[in-house]
């Protein structure tokens, strides 16, 4: 029994290995397009040189869930597995998923040098790479530009082109809004939690990570599918945006909960200040001498008072308010999913699949 479980174990690792290198083949012919376009322009090869290595060091060293989400989606709304997908409408489609990565990308450059952050994937940030330094604020540009480059090359015959482009400058919009607000209310140099609140850390999420994770990836697969109507739009968005959420706020318990084994990473929103979903409950449920330790302890860079917020934070059982919060989220989302209206071309299973990914992950 063991044995036929761990070789269907291997398969399906080999499955997502073989699914995974076909995604990130197409991303090698998307940087020869894109070079072939500053050649065009005669652009020095030094230039060319740094352009490649940008794209290549900060496009595709991610987990990739949010451009292979475009293929699969696609893929479940056309009745077959990505697999089945000819190379033409494989590419095709697989370029979309590219643009989002790309998209990831430009806001990830950016982001790292707000936050002064060190690492990212596992190796140092952009800005820290010998020679990059504030360079990296134009290398940003230049990703987001790339993104409006291979879709003019590959989308500007199909009717649904202005779609693209319109989703891809709101969602990016929208994804700088919730940044602002993260960077105004969680400032690391002033510690104040009275700036925080649910609403704000609900505000900064469904902005600065639902929209372009979960409804993009969707959207984008719909336009391609010939799936517009905006009453199917506005079903996929109420409810994978709530699931976006959800997602976020399992990552902020998990950067507090979680092991490092676990998560792959160690967790430092307390250290940073950050307005997570776990020190907003505690805000919300404190009593005054627990707020009192709060405001001495938390977003201080110092691991003495980290494990005082984190002892605080299971004796106010922010734990199994958690896990209350779970189960409630995923009834709802459960049953609004039951309620979709298929007769346009939209699929159920398209929001299932979202689902599942997210429920009980631990990493």
């Amino acid at each position: 029994m063991s044995s036929s479980l761990s070789s269907s174990t291997a398969a399906t690792v080999s499955s997502k290995e073989v699914s995974r290198q076909r995604f990130v083949n197409v991303f090698e012919g998307i940087v020869e397009e894109l070079t072939s376009i500053l050649r065009s322009y005669k652009m020095p090869q030094e230039a060319i040189d740094w352009f490649q290595k940008n794209l290549n060091y900060n496009t595709p060293g991610g987990k990739l869930n949010r451009g292979l989400s475009v293929v699969d989606t696609y893929a479940i709304l056309n009745n077959t597995t990505a697999d089945k997908l000819s190379d033409e409408e494989y590419k095709k489609v697989a370029i979309l998923g590219w643009a989002i990565e790309l998209l990831q990308a430009y806001f990830l450059v950016a982001d790292d040098m707000m936050d002064q952050s060190k690492t990212r994937r596992g190796q140092p940030c952009w800005y820290l790479v010998e020679g990059v330094g504030n360079i990296a604020i134009n290398d940003a540009f230049m990703l987001e530009g790339a993104i409006y480059e291979i879709l003019r090359r590959h989308f500007r015959q199909d009717s649904y082109y202005v779609d693209l482009l319109d989703i891809f400058h709101q969602v990016t919009f929208q994804t700088e809004l919730g940044q602002l607000l993260d960077l105004v209310t969680a400032d690391e140099e002033h510690v104040d939690l009275s700036r925080f609140s649910l609403d704000k850390h609900s505000f900064i999420v469904i902005f600065k990570t639902a929209y372009y994770s979960f409804y993009l990836p969707v959207a984008l697969a719909m336009f391609m599918s010939g799936i517009s109507d905006t009453r199917d739009l506005e079903q996929v968005k109420n409810i994978l945006i709530p699931l976006g959420e959800y997602f976020q706020i399992q990552d902020d318990f998990l950067d507090c909960f979680g092991t490092p084994e676990q998560i792959g990473k160690i967790g430092t929103d307390i250290k940073d200040n950050k307005c997570s979903w776990v020190v907003n409950q505690a805000l919300l449920h404190a009593s005054s001498e627990q707020r009192e330790i709060l405001d001495k302890n938390y977003g201080q860079k110092d691991d003495e008072k980290e494990a005082i917020c984190k002892k605080l934070f299971k004796e106010m059982g922010i734990e199994k308010i958690y896990t209350d919060y779970e189960e409630n989220i995923v009834n709802k989302l459960k049953q609004e999913i039951d309620k979709v209206d298929e007769s346009r071309g939209l699929k159920k299973e398209v929001l299932t699949a979202f689902l599942n990914k997210v429920y009980k992950r631990s990493k």
